[in-house]
């Protein structure tokens, strides 16, 4: 239609051309000079983005460099995690601001890596669950099969009150009262007994929350009473011999446990991450998932751990995205004892780095060596391989020096394990201080802690390695070493470690700690080490400055007043505090 009109238009004559051809100059002329004026502006524009961008890269280079320093205070163990994150966290800068430069920006770049992983193991999760539920219905669980079936499109349905009347169903060998109902008639349930309703704690449940048992006598009352249900009696016994099988000690019945727990535990996380803002994490992570890693985990009629489970239950854990989250999965398992306790100390131990004065190492070792029963090497060994090699000196270390033998036999023993484990070169150390003269000894020793300072560990694992040193041979030596490892170094850590002197990691409090302090609190005002004491005292005084209510500085001169109130004053005078 357009066209045609156009080429019906009438052809414009040479009058009206010369009219209209001045107008017709000066708008293209004004076009033109507002094109070059938007030219300009656009390069003016381009060159403050890309200034701006460039400061922008230089500034949060400057910033990384500045966290990279005050993160180098961190204890050691931590500085080589957060630095490659800062540095992976610049190169993702550097990639958005190179690519804002050049106007080619993706959505995706701008998304962060724990949300890519996020997705990540989103997808993961709802590829791992189905096979799951494939594989209960392969191996004939009581389940409906249409309740089953409806996971697969709509994974939420798990959560539903009738999915988790079914799921309590198929662990207790039981039927949702409904479904008998539905699938049979009011007349079935004569073979049926209700073990829900009870006249003291549940008088009058709701119909749909009644859970039914099969009735002992289940064989007898269908052949008494063949016209009840007489046309889905062979479903009725079906279904009776599905929940006889589910619950006897076979390998189908433990197969479809562990689909279950599988599905169970796939299911939770995905409905955790899919809801993270209403759902709480230590009611997942504390109460929930830590049955099912147990169930799993942890083989029927044995008394010892399988590596191939354990692995498995690795991967299912490498799911939980959170380090912090998969910690306290680990944390909550085997708190009835047993192999499930071994199961914690090797899922943690697999992947943790720890020194053997590390109270979760100690902690270890005193499960593994009952009070005045010690173990076969044989037997140790055969836990400990289960361990990263890093953990198996450790623990060894640990087995020597444990109080719960005698000096002779730990060591003896901890060789042992170490022959086992084919650990030439933690037999030869053992052997060289076995050797060494008390004097010899103790200086290794509070070198060793001296390291731990100097590697900037954590007042917890100072205080640890102290205490395992004096506590076994408390004298006068041993304190005066102490004394000059502490104000040797800087001056907060001697103010940090003195405050953690009295507290033992169960809560008791150590009995030698007040004499201990009060000598050092006594040192520290002396005349003779008045450096020493300018050194604390300035410290403090700057912590005082910044933060009067800081914990450190209040617990310090409140420990001081409890051993030696007049020291305490004088301190607290010098400091500035009322």
């Amino acid at each position: 239609m357009s066209q045609t009109q156009s080429g019906n238009s009438p052809v414009a004559s040479m009058e009206e051309v010369q009219r209209d051809w001045h107008d017709l100059t000066l708008r293209v002329q004004q076009l033109e000079t507002e094109r070059t004026i938007l030219e300009q502006e656009n390069k003016m524009l381009r060159s403050l983005v890309e200034r701006v961008i460039e400061h922008r890269q230089k500034s949060h280079t400057e910033l990384v460099n500045l966290l990279a320093t005050l993160v180098s205070r961190l204890p050691i163990n931590d500085i080589g995690v957060v630095v490659s994150r800062l540095v992976e966290h610049n190169q993702h800068v550097n990639e958005v601001c190179a690519s804002l430069s050049k106007g080619k920006l993706d959505d995706t770049l701008l998304q962060p890596s724990l949300l890519k992983q996020l997705d990540k193991v989103k997808r993961d999760l709802m590829a791992a669950f189905k096979p799951e539920v494939e594989a209960l219905l392969k191996l004939d669980a009581p389940y409906e099969p249409g309740l089953l079936e409806s996971l697969l499109e709509k994974p939420e349905m798990f959560f539903t009150p009738a999915f988790s009347r079914a799921n309590r169903g198929f662990v207790k060998g039981q039927v949702p009262r409904e479904r008998m109902v539905r699938e049979f008639g009011d007349s079935a349930l004569i073979f049926f007994k209700d073990v829900t309703t009870d006249v003291k704690f549940n008088p009058r449940p709701k119909p749909e929350e009644i859970m039914l048992a099969f009735k002992p006598e289940f064989t007898e009352l269908l052949q008494q009473n063949p016209n009840v249900v007489a046309a889905k009696q062979n479903e009725l016994r079906a279904l009776h011999e599905k929940i006889r099988q589910s619950r006897e000690n076979t390998e189908q019945s433990r197969g479809q446990k562990n689909a279950f727990a599988r599905l169970s535990y796939f299911l939770e996380l995905l409905h955790y991450y899919e809801n993270q803002s209403t759902e709480s994490p230590d009611v997942v992570f504390a109460q929930r998932l830590p049955p099912l890693i147990e169930q799993l985990a942890i083989p029927a009629n044995r008394d010892s751990l399988d590596e191939k489970l354990i692995q498995s239950v690795e991967a299912m854990l490498a799911l939980v995205i959170a380090s912090d989250y998969r910690k306290s999965v680990i944390n909550n398992i085997g708190k009835a004892g047993g192999l499930a306790r071994t199961l914690r100390y090797t899922l943690a131990f697999r992947a943790e780095k720890l020194s053997d004065i590390d109270p979760l190492t100690m902690e270890c070792v005193k499960y593994l060596i009952p009070q005045g029963k010690a173990p076969t090497p044989a037997a140790l060994a055969a836990v400990l391989r289960l361990f990263n090699p890093t953990m198996q000196q450790s623990c060894i270390r640990a087995i020597s020096a444990t109080d719960r033998l005698r000096k002779e036999e730990g060591q003896k023993l901890a060789k042992a394990v170490a022959k086992e484990l084919g650990l030439e070169e933690i037999i030869t150390r053992l052997n060289e201080q076995t050797t060494l003269s008390p004097d010899r000894e103790r200086q290794l020793a509070w070198d060793h802690i001296k390291d731990l300072i100097s590697g900037r560990a954590t007042p917890a694992e100072i205080i640890a390695a102290i205490r395992k040193r004096i506590n076994g041979r408390y004298d006068a030596d041993e304190v005066k070493a102490c004394w000059l490892v502490l104000t040797e170094s800087d001056p907060m850590v001697f103010v940090r470690v003195y405050c953690l002197f009295p507290y033992l990691p169960d809560g008791h409090t150590d009995p030698i700690a007040r004499a201990i302090m009060e000598t050092f609190a006594n040192r520290l005002t002396h005349e003779k080490y008045a450096s020493t004491y300018t050194k604390v005292v300035t410290a403090l005084r700057n912590l005082f400055k910044v933060k009067a209510d800081s914990p450190a500085l209040v617990n310090f001169v409140n420990l001081v007043k409890w051993v030696d109130p007049h020291s305490a004053e004088k301190i607290a005078k010098d400091i500035g505090m009322a």
